[in-house]
């Protein structure tokens, strides 16, 4: 029966209203409203003003039904969990299961997990790992230094005269543009047979060396030559190496000059588009380089800077701001009357990817006006350096400054600020070709310690941006043996595939002298690196003693995680390190913050603490008890921390020992392993057992079935006590095999499913079984047969009762092929077992519900009838009646919504193909109800490794992309052509052939087609969990004219909330609907960030002064004033779109001359 129309100020229907106003049409509070957080909303009744209680209490009206009263639908309510508890306890089998682990109680031992024994393990077994590459890497150095001090320089040595295997020469002969083909400088190349090696995952040879040179330098440069010649030597010390340390993987040097020798041999992995590596733009080579530095980039937009050279300028910041690392601080601004940030941030911030990401988008926006004003952009740069109340280096003061050219020297600036210790090191740009005078830069940079170096072009751009890191090494290398300290990198991706990796890094110095007598060389030669893989740390960590939701984690001096199981980036990019911080890999708590900072500080630690964790499908929060223990790892800046929850501290270990003395034939004669055979399914129900690495000669294979096969025939020819495969795992899923197996033979297999509407029965173990029964029912069965990756397995573990888990909505079928197909919804339990003092979790069981039967049922319960076989009741024109979810379902919405917000049951049948749907979606009104009444709460958190498809380009008009097109105004002005701007627009043309995409295209594009290549991104992800509120009562929705009744309360000892309401019949009550979804975000606001930073430590070590350092050695340049009939003929010449080709340059500095 419709219920009547519902108007603002009309007297709602129903014996129980009769005559009771509706309440007022105010706004309906949005998301963004602030909640009662001090318990339950007040019953209405008390909301009532006095003389409306009357009205409520009088006779019924004509109206038959009413909306049911709170004690009938908690009597509903609490027939629903005696339904699900009945059916759990007849098929569940929980107490039968504790009985089998029992009776079975000699086949099996409890080991405890001792957290603190087992982080120093841990801790000291990394420590050990890490300490034979430290020694290799020692080695190398002291080899590098001593080949090189003994190395005699030639001036005369000729390509020729040099035989080294190019590991980018097979890329570059199958390209019949390349330079160096047509040159015929591959005669000097090896060509190398390869090997595959897993370890690499690559093919390698193991008895050379292979040599990378980045693409803008010169191979056949005298100083590139004499580095090829004296760092051939360095191939027997690898070889040595590897001798006395088979793990070990890359070796590399990375030479100042830009030549990287890395062993063992391997083609390079050549990108579709041009090869930017460049060794010295490595996370790992810059950390080792130099110590943390300070930096402010102050850069000239006076009026003078023209429009080629403002780019010149963007693209020369750009450049500089990859060279810094997260150990590294910097701030960015323009200046010409006045200096200003370019960005949001006013003071020093960290160099980390978020942050340069900031300032390079904010470079972009630069406009060149007034005049220069050198005084003003070096008075902003000193106060930034010099404010102390903020986090910063300590270390490695600088400024670079970026100009044109200018012809004030602003000594007073630096008598004021910088004389006479000089603590901070000035470096000069000077950008663009052009007619000043450069000798105020260079005086600048010389008197301040720094350098001056030239961009006249783009091409010099990469060159001259990081070139100044051999400035900031002298101090090292004077420092000598006390500087010659290894250190760990920051988590980044390999460049030749190795995947996710650190590198242990040591600075390599030049110890040659100029004569007798004189200054030792104050030269880095480069930095030596040995890698470790992530994968080979991860294996020194308990694998399955921890249980589902224990688990080892390490992070560095800033906080990023070295290891953890949410270390996951989707994409990555070779240019940057992997920087997930452990605030960012879990969900934020205060708890969190101290543990993470008495990990940075290299303390030890445990605590227990009740906090948040996000389920492993991302879709619920639970509410949890974690115990976290700490210890620092000896001898790195690393620390390494375990999580186990109370019900982990102990696990069963299977003790078949007496099964193996009776069978010493292959392990599948063994009593329990008949019941893994897929001939036994039928009778006992399909096993799934977890891809696990059982024994070093399985054939792993994501399809399960091909998995059991593998395994299978390999225990076939396996003894249980083999040395090649892990007893602890083998063991455990024979035991966990006849454990369930017992389960079916006692309960599931005398029990009639269709009886109670299941689709299936299951149990899962930490041992790697899960079995499902009947066999049939595996075929529909999509959960991950690794039961520690099932998002059902690890929730189960940390609620207590029973876990419903609805389908994905994009899994369901539509409602027209729901007829010929079933769907299921989990309903999950753990099985704990006390043995004695201790309890653990050793597994789950669960049911399949049918959808349609049970969604059938739900009406039943939620009515006034008994049970489905009495006929419903009736009611007259003058009887009153209460409304039901049966009965009334066109007048009365009745849905179960679990934990998370997922629609699980309705007496919608409309409704029922949206059941795994957030219900906001379904019916945003009653779901925005349900939060604003603290039934819901919400919790939003970022994911930083998420990757997205490339943006499209936008319309850069029909000019080439970054090329400076002259105006009108430009041809007609003799300045334009008197000045640098033709020429530097020839050079660019020039440069740009092979450099076209930089000024406006990411490098990464470089590495691949932008068009397909997915990039990193930010997303952010909300979601949903029971609020505070655990009591049962009414509300009512206002909106508009109308209001909605609604009825609301958990159901005990299930993740259920069982809500009854009026359907909605105006349109008013259309309102916000609350997100759930994962949506592209650009993440939380950098700029308020950085004004509460978290907390990090740098470097223990700060080498930036040294008495005996020589400074004379600041950089020399000349300006080159090209004639003006030169200019026209060039100009003329690209006008008619005939650039010459570009001829080889040599782009190593002169100070690199050994």
């Amino acid at each position: 029966m419709a219920v009547p129309a519902r108007t603002c100020g009309a007297s709602r229907p129903g014996p129980a209203r009769t005559a009771r106003p509706w309440p007022g049409c105010g706004p309906q509070p949005g998301p963004g409203t602030r909640r009662p957080t001090s318990g339950p909303p007040r019953p209405l009744w008390l909301l009532l003003p006095p003389l409306l209680l009357l009205p409520l209490l009088a006779a019924p009206s004509a109206s038959a039904y009413s909306f049911p009263q709170q004690h009938t639908m908690q009597h509903w309510a609490r027939r629903l969990e005696q339904e699900v508890d009945g059916v759990m306890r007849i098929f569940g089998g929980v107490q039968q299961l504790r009985e089998i682990y029992k009776d079975n109680r000699n086949l099996f031992e409890v080991q405890e997990n001792e957290p603190q024994k087992l982080v120093e393990k841990v801790a000291g077994d990394i420590e050990s790992l890490l300490d034979r590459k430290v020694q290799a890497l020692k080695r190398l150095a002291d080899a590098a230094e001593n080949f090189q001090k003994a190395h005699r320089w030639q001036d005369n040595i000729k390509e020729e005269d040099i035989v080294y295997y190019d590991a980018k020469a097979d890329a570059e002969l199958d390209d019949p543009e390349s330079e160096d083909v047509e040159r015929g400088s591959k005669a000097n190349t090896l060509r190398l047979d390869f090997i595959e090696d897993p370890n690499f995952k690559n093919k390698v040879n193991y008895s050379y060396a292979a040599v990378q040179i980045p693409t803008d330098i010169y191979k056949g440069s005298t100083v590139i030559l004499n580095e090829l010649n004296w760092t051939e030597a360095l191939e027997n010390v690898f070889m040595e190496n590897r001798r006395q340390d088979p793990t070990l993987l890359w070796q590399v040097f990375g030479s100042a000059t830009g030549v990287t020798r890395y062993y063992p041999a391997t083609p390079w992995r050549a990108p579709k588009k041009i090869d930017l590596y460049d060794v010295r733009r490595r996370p790992w080579y810059i950390q080792g380089a130099s110590s943390p530095k300070d930096m402010v980039i102050i850069v000239d937009v006076s009026g003078s800077v023209s429009g080629l050279t403002l780019k010149l300028m963007k693209t020369s910041v750009c450049e500089m701001l990859d060279t810094l690392s997260d150990d590294d601080y910097v701030n960015v601004a323009s200046f010409n009357e006045k200096a200003q940030p370019v960005s949001c941030f006013t003071h020093l911030v960290q160099a980390n990817v978020r942050n340069k990401k900031v300032f390079k988008e904010a470079v972009q926006g630069m406009v060149a006006k007034g005049t220069t004003g050198y005084k003003a952009g070096f008075e902003y740069a000193f106060d930034q350096l010099q404010n102390s109340n903020i986090t910063r280096a300590n270390c490695n003061k600088m400024i670079m400054m970026f100009t044109d050219g200018g012809e004030d020297r602003v000594q007073d600036v630096f008598e004021k600020y910088n004389w006479p210790n000089r603590t901070v090191r000035v470096f000069t740009f000077s950008v663009g070709q052009h007619n000043y005078d450069v000798t105020p830069l260079q005086w600048m940079a010389c008197a301040n310690k720094g350098y001056y170096f030239e961009i006249p072009s783009i091409g010099a751009i990469r060159i001259n941006t990081q070139e100044y890191l051999d400035v900031l090494g002298r101090p090292m290398v004077l420092a000598g043996k006390e500087a010659k300290q290894v250190q760990w990198t920051n988590v980044y991706e390999d460049a030749l595939g190795l995947g996710l990796v650190v590198t242990g890094t040591l600075p390599v110095f030049n110890l040659t002298q100029d004569g007798p007598g004189e200054k030792k060389n104050q030269l880095i030669l480069g930095v030596m690196g040995i890698d470790v893989a992530l994968n080979d740390i991860k294996r020194l960590t308990p694998n399955y003693t921890l249980g589902a939701n224990g688990y080892v984690f390490a992070i560095d001096l800033n906080g990023y995680v070295l290891l953890h199981p949410n270390l996951k980036p989707q994409t990555t990019n070779f240019r940057e390190p992997v920087t997930l911080d452990f605030l960012d890999a879990e969900l934020e708590d205060e708890n969190k913050e101290e543990i993470r900072r008495s990990m940075i500080d290299g303390n030890k630690g445990h605590k227990q603490i009740r906090t948040l964790v996000k389920s492993l499908d991302e879709r619920y929060i639970d509410e949890v008890t974690r115990n976290y223990t700490w210890v620092p790892i000896r001898s790195t800046n690393y620390s390494l921390g375990l999580v186990l929850p109370p019900y982990s501290t102990f696990y069963l270990q299977a003790n078949l020992s007496d099964q193996i003395l009776q069978v010493k034939l292959p392990i599948s004669k063994l009593k329990d392993f008949e019941f893994l055979l897929p001939s036994s399914f039928e009778s006992e129900g399909h096993v799934f057992i977890a891809p696990r690495e059982y024994c070093k000669d399985l054939n792993a294979s994501d399809n399960n079935t091909e998995f059991l096969k593998n395994f299978i025939e390999l225990m076939e020819k396996v003894t249980p006590d083999s040395k090649q495969c892990n007893n602890f795992l083998l063991h455990n899923l024979i035991l966990d095999t006849g454990i369930t197996q017992q389960l079916v033979e006692r309960v599931w297999r005398d029990q009639d499913l269709n009886t109670y509407s299941l689709l299936a029965v299951f149990a899962a173990t930490d041992g790697g079984i899960t079995r499902v029964f009947p066999n049939k029912a595996a075929e529909d069965w999509t959960e991950n047969p690794e039961p520690f990756n099932a998002s059902f397995y690890r929730r189960s573990l940390d609620n207590h009762g029973y876990v419903f888990k609805p389908p994905h909505q994009d899994a369901l079928l539509r409602p027209l092929e729901l007829e010929n197909d079933t769907v299921g919804i989990l309903v999950s339990t753990a099985v704990e077992l006390s043995l004695g003092r201790r309890t653990l979790r050793p597994a789950v069981v669960g049911v399949k519900l049918d959808l349609e039967a049970w969604a059938e049922k739900f009406k039943v319960l939620a009515s006034n009838r008994t049970h489905q076989d009495q006929p419903q009741k009736q009611c007259g024109p003058n009887s009153h009646c209460e409304m039901d979810c049966e009965v009334n379902n066109e007048d009365l919405l009745c849905v179960l919504i679990d934990d998370g917000g997922f629609l699980v049951l309705s007496n919608q049948n409309h409704q029922w193909d949206q059941v795994g749907r957030f219900f906001s979606e379904v019916d945003a009104n009653l779901m925005l109800a349900l939060y604003n009444n603290s039934f819901y709460t919400r919790k939003e958190s970022y994911d930083y490794q998420a990757a997205c498809a490339p943006q499209p380009p936008g319309n850069l008009g029909a000019a080439p992309r970054g090329v400076f097109v002259p105006t009108v105004a430009d041809f007609l002005n003799l300045a334009w052509w008197t000045s640098a701007a033709a020429w530097s627009l020839f050079q660019q043309l020039l440069y740009g052939l092979i450099y076209h995409s930089w000024f406006q295209a990411d490098p990464a594009e470089a590495e691949g087609n932008p068009e397909t290549r997915e990039s990193s991104c930010v997303m952010k992800q909300t979601q949903y969990y029971f609020g505070s509120v655990n009591a049962s009562y009414n509300a009512i929705i206002d909106c508009g004219n109308c209001s909605r009744l609604f009825h609301a309360q958990r159901l005990t000892n299930t993740n259920l909330l069982f809500v009854v309401a009026e359907k909605p019949l105006c349109s008013q009550c259309e309102a916000g609907r609350l997100l759930q979804k994962e949506t592209h975000s650009d993440g939380p606001e950098q700029c308020e960030l950085v004004q509460r930073p978290r907390y990090r430590r740098g470097p223990h070590i700060c080498f930036d002064y040294n008495a005996t350092e020589d400074t004379s050695d600041c950089g020399r340049g000349a300006s080159f004033p090209p004639s003006l009939g030169v200019l026209v003929s060039l100009q003329l010449l690209l006008l008619l779109g005939l650039p010459p080709r570009p001829q080889p340059q040599v782009l190593v500095h002169a100070s690199r001359r050994l």
